[in-house]
């Protein structure tokens, strides 16, 4: 099974990379899937720019179609997504919205981080937007206080996130093969 983590911050100055780094590790480290870091900073995604509709499927650029490559190779995937004014960031949103039926079926999972509620308002956010997508997202997530969990621009992870990372990657790895049956039968 391959899973896809994606790292959704974009911005100059990020901490999402470290984040996405340490959590590629760990997926690694449990040996469930294949690990993919997808970096949307690197995707480079413009504002949403195809004519038609994504459930059409009809790509007119070559940016559209090597990101629905990329998600249509995946089983699975967990976003690491920053929390923004209280919200999603722009770059997830937007990369969610470019595709439809390459998301579909596929379990997902957040590991998100910020400020008093590392992260938790970003994801509930993205949870509306996955779910009609018709992604399955799994229950278990980790949550990063930069207050608590970075030192000095570095992330210092502890044992409570290794535990939640371990719960939300079993969790994946129960789920991901019985979204495959219905991918195949869809």
């Amino acid at each position: 099974m391959k899973l896809h983590v994606i790292i959704a911050s974009t911005r100059p100055g990020r901490v999402g990379d470290q984040v996405g780094e340490w959590f590629a590790a760990q997926a690694q480290a449990h040996g469930s899937f294949h690990v993919r870091l997808v970096d949307l900073a690197e995707v480079n995604l413009p504002f949403l720019d195809e004519p038609a509709h994504p459930s059409a499927r009809k790509y007119t650029h070559e940016h559209t179609r090597a990101w629905s490559a990329t998600i249509d190779q995946a089983d699975a995937f967990v976003f690491v997504t920053p929390e923004y004014n209280n919200g999603m960031n722009a770059p997830l949103k937007n990369a969610l919205d470019f595709l439809y039926h390459e998301w579909a079926y596929k379990p997902a999972g957040f590991v998100s981080y910020g400020g008093a509620s590392a992260g938790l308002r970003a994801v509930q956010m993205a949870k509306q937007v996955a779910t009609t997508l018709r992604m399955y997202v799994v229950s278990s997530g980790v949550a990063i206080s930069k207050r608590q969990r970075f030192e000095e621009g570095r992330l210092r992870p502890d044992s409570g996130m290794e535990r939640a990372a371990s719960g939300m990657l079993d969790e994946l790895a129960k789920v991901a093969p019985a979204m495959r049956s219905l991918r195949e039968a869809t």
